[in-house]
């Protein structure tokens, strides 16, 4: 082997084995995976929504990492006058597989949140969140240190790894959040006014129960994960344009990441005010920043109920000389309900990015 190859395999296995024991997967379209973000962000911004997310990553580095998920939550329960809030439930998936030793993680979990009204335009959510995941790991397609005889990798060798090391593993996980959502938009503003203010912002907690999740019988646990999230839309009057600037932090076992940025929304077509003949659209632009990380373009494109996101990661980190900048390509779908642009349909306004 190459000692540039030997040391971009080095690299490489460094930087998977750091964030395989640190941290859970992410999304840079995080204002498409709420409930990854927050329990409590079940129902919290519409009566129905089902999102389909697919991220592929480090494609020239090794065997790329790809992650698929998908979640839907709605609203069980609505306010009224003996009932100051509203019951909402989710269901949420994902799977991910990484690197050439196809290290797979296959997670469900059902989630509960209630929701209270603090006024006509606000409300104040608390969600828990229940899961099962499964592990695995293809042994055969490793290399390891105690493989290399000096002057070449020599697969007879031992690996020096200790034995009965299990194939795959599973566990019970248990999260939860709360959250703060304002949204004068569900309102009585016209359409066309183009006011909106919206944001909301939380705290969540997962792997409360610290569950067990090695494949060895050393008593290693999933260390908890911090987020703090915050999201907004912020409409700019008498024009068709509207701001998102979003931020999230998360702080899981001693390993941290800051990601924030904007996106810029322009309002290509109102809906029709009666009729719904002409369904609205629009398209939004921006960049956002992980820390020491990656710098991340971003596109989102709505058309009545659907959205469809599109982002790409620009490698900064120290793995740059073996990716060469290129990170990962990020596709989300979304659908809501009801339309978030028609009037008297629960959303008004320059409002359906979150």
């Amino acid at each position: 082997m190459k000692y540039g190859k030997l040391i971009k395999a080095i690299g490489v296995a460094v930087v998977i084995a750091g964030n395989v024991n640190a941290q859970d997967i992410h999304f840079s379209q995080f204002y498409m995976d709420p409930l990854q973000q927050n329990p409590a962000m079940a129902g919290a911004d519409h009566d129905l929504q089902a999102i389909l997310n697919y991220k592929n990553q480090w494609a020239t580095v090794a065997s790329p990492y790809k992650t698929v998920a998908f979640s839907y939550d709605m609203r069980l329960t609505k306010p009224s006058s003996k009932r100051r809030g509203f019951w909402a439930a989710a269901v949420n998936f994902y799977s991910d597989n990484s690197g050439d030793a196809n290290l797979g993680t296959t997670q469900v979990n059902l989630t509960a949140a209630y929701h209270v009204m603090m006024g006509q335009y606000s409300h104040l959510g608390v969600g828990l969140m229940g899961g099962y995941a499964q592990r695995s790991v293809n042994y055969s397609a490793l290399q390891w240190g105690n493989q290399y005889d000096g002057t070449a990798y020599n697969a007879a060798l031992p690996t020096g790894e200790p034995a009965g090391a299990a194939n795959s593993i599973s566990y019970l996980d248990g999260s939860a959040g709360i959250e703060y959502t304002y949204d004068n938009s569900s309102g009585a503003i016209d359409v066309t006014d183009n006011h909106a203010l919206k944001f909301n912002v939380g705290l969540s907690v997962f792997h409360i129960n610290q569950p067990k999740y090695s494949f060895y019988s050393d008593g290693e646990k999933l260390m908890m994960r911090y987020t703090f999230h915050a999201n907004s839309l912020i409409s700019l009057g008498s024009s068709n344009i509207a701001m998102a600037p979003g931020l999230i932090y998360y702080d899981q076992g001693g390993a941290n990441e800051f990601y924030i940025g904007s996106l810029v929304r322009f309002m290509l077509k109102q809906n029709s005010k009666y009729t719904g003949a002409f369904k609205a659209s629009a398209l939004s632009l921006g960049m956002y920043y992980r820390n020491q990380d990656a710098i991340v373009a971003a596109m989102l494109l709505e058309y009545a109920n659907y959205a469809l996101g599109v982002s790409y990661d620009i490698n900064t980190s120290s793995l740059t000389p073996a990716s060469s900048g290129a990170g990962g390509v990020e596709i989300s779908l979304r659908f809501v309900m009801p339309n978030p642009y028609l009037q008297g349909g629960g959303s008004k306004g320059n409002k359906s990015m979150f």
